[in-house]
């Protein structure tokens, strides 16, 4: 019994640190590609020349019937609409009184949004500018909110529910969709001519960063309190 006992407090340890060691990984890989990013917007490299390629590009291929589903995915997933998504599934949580992953999702989802806008004052990029517009933004354009919104809120989605499926298929799907999601919303915004290429792609580092910080944040806290359980 006692070594059965001790045998499971190591696997849960192991695990504990495996999951630490990866959102370490992954939180200084994104945060180093959005430096990355921000670094060559400001200072104006190759990559803002692309930028101008891609958005005049969309612009001019811009056709009605793609237009309405772009601005209906874009509407869906903005701000307003993640955050009415965002509460339902906090009401979830709240149902399966599940604090930790309400607590998770609060520092990501919100808590990105808020990061996002305080960086967007940060570097005031304006927005794509047409002489017939698609449509017409007066805040500024780096990183994308949508985007970030959405990389935050999907993800924390697929986090939740990858590790409640049995196989490694349906946790490659989830992951998938998410990723999909995100993927469709960031070139909503740029097909739209609300974004730049990079600033969707400074969005979407930003906001795996920031979600790799929030759930590495909540794991260690649960971990902390089981511990202390235990040694109660």
């Amino acid at each position: 019994m006692l070594l059965a006992s001790v045998r499971k407090r190591l696997s849960a340890a192991g695990y504990f640190g495996l999951q630490v060691l990866a959102g370490g990984l992954v939180l200084v890989g994104a945060g180093w590609l959005f430096g990355g990013i921000a670094d060559d917007v400001v200072d104006g490299e190759p990559l803002t020349v692309l930028d101008a390629h891609t958005a005049a590009w969309f612009h001019a291929h811009a056709v009605p019937s793609v237009t309405q589903c772009m601005l209906g995915l874009s509407a869906m997933n903005g701000i307003a609409g993640i955050s009415i998504l965002t509460v339902l599934v906090a009401l979830f949580f709240v149902w399966k009184r599940d604090w930790y992953w309400l607590l998770g999702l609060v520092l990501a989802v919100p808590g990105g949004m808020l990061l996002n806008l305080l960086i967007k004052f940060a570097f005031h990029r304006q927005r794509p500018s047409f002489i017939d517009p698609i449509v017409t933004l007066s805040s500024y354009s780096f990183p994308s909110g949508h985007t970030l919104a959405s990389t935050v809120f999907y993800g924390m989605l697929a986090a939740f529910f990858m590790p409640r499926v049995k196989t490694a298929k349906q946790r490659v799907a989830i992951l998938l969709a998410a990723l999909l999601m995100v993927i469709l919303v960031g070139l909503s915004r740029i097909y739209l001519g609300a974004h730049f290429l990079s600033d969707v792609l400074a969005a979407f580092a930003e906001g795996i960063a920031w979600l790799a910080l929030c759930l590495m944040a909540v794991a260690t806290l649960r971990r902390r309190q089981a511990t202390s359980k235990l040694a109660a």
